[in-house]
């Protein structure tokens, strides 16, 4: 009994070590899902960055149409990577909005000019209070809005050319 006693501390050693490794093993999601799919989008209205455009509010994203609504900034090199995505999607008849997170207008205006712009309406959200109330943990991130202003989809990162087919197949799910 003595004996067991004694081997007892290294055998709980040995678990937490096996416990510790199967642990970093699995690997870590670090991806922050917005609570708000299947949701109605928070309301919100933002003005526009650039003279002659419209500003962005949620009664724009509950016209009876489903629309993506992109959240990016001039600053973000990953969206400057997905801009051509973006571009495609347009092409092929998917409306898109976006919001500019802590941005200024002349970068914004400066980015469309180099990057291309899909959009029809961009909102300017400098102090990012409509980007947190959607749950968005970053840039670029990508919703999918029914008409009737339900958050039917999350596109988390940059839309990929792999990722085009899936962003519309839940665009159309979404009419």
């Amino acid at each position: 009994m003595r004996r067991l006693i004694l081997w007892l501390p290294l055998a709980v050693f040995a678990l937490f070590i096996v416990t510790v490794a199967w642990r970093l093993a699995a690997g870590k999601d670090d991806t922050v899902r917005s609570r708000l799919v299947g949701q109605p989008i928070p309301a919100f209205a933002l003005e526009p960055p650039l003279p002659g455009r419209p500003g962005l509010s949620s009664a724009d994203l509950q016209t009876g149409k489903p629309r993506l609504l992109n959240v990016f900034a001039s600053w973000c090199v990953p969206c400057k990577v997905e801009a051509p995505q973006l571009l495609e999607l347009k092409r092929r008849g998917v409306p898109i909005d976006a919001v500019a997170i802590r941005d200024r207008p002349e970068d914004v205006a400066r980015f469309l000019q180099e990057f291309g712009d899909p959009f029809e309406r961009i909102g300017m959200d400098r102090d990012t209070r409509v980007q947190m109330s959607l749950g968005s943990s970053g840039v670029p991130e990508t919703f999918v809005v029914d008409g009737k202003g339900i958050i039917r989809h999350q596109h988390i990162g940059i839309i990929n050319p792999d990722d085009v087919p899936k962003i519309i197949a839940a665009y159309e799910a979404a009419r």
